[in-house]
């Protein structure tokens, strides 16, 4: 059997919880992630599961825009469609050693996730 690299492992993670199968994509994930996102830090794989688990289903399309993998280091960069937004892109650059990935840096802009004044 030959080892994934790791562009293939978070492109199978994003591909997963992007189509709300959480528990595919966890399965890339280590038991000790970190997850450093706009207002939160993230540290273990149930904390960054609940996370991921809550915003999936609020997903109504994905944009991606590009990738950029160096060694064990990949960037994903999309716009993650949402009913408060289509517009707002986030970008990702995760860390992964073995097969697993350990670390992510999220930016996204956590104002235009919000619901609008009007709902």
């Amino acid at each position: 059997m030959t080892q994934a690299s790791a562009r293939e492992i978070v492109q199978d993670y994003h591909r997963a919880w992007t189509t709300g199968d959480v528990d595919r994509a966890m399965g890339h994930v280590s038991q000790d992630i970190i997850c450093r996102a706009p207002g939160v830090d993230l540290v273990g794989k149930d904390a960054y599961r609940q996370f991921i688990a809550d915003f999936a289903p609020a997903l109504t399309g994905l944009t991606d825009i590009t990738s950029f993998t160096e060694t064990d280091r990949v960037a994903l960069f999309y716009y993650p469609e949402t009913a408060a937004t289509t517009t707002a892109p986030a970008a990702e650059l995760f860390t992964v050693r073995g097969e697993t990935i350990i670390e992510s840096v999220l930016v996204f802009d956590r104002l235009s996730f919000a619901p609008s004044a009007d709902d």
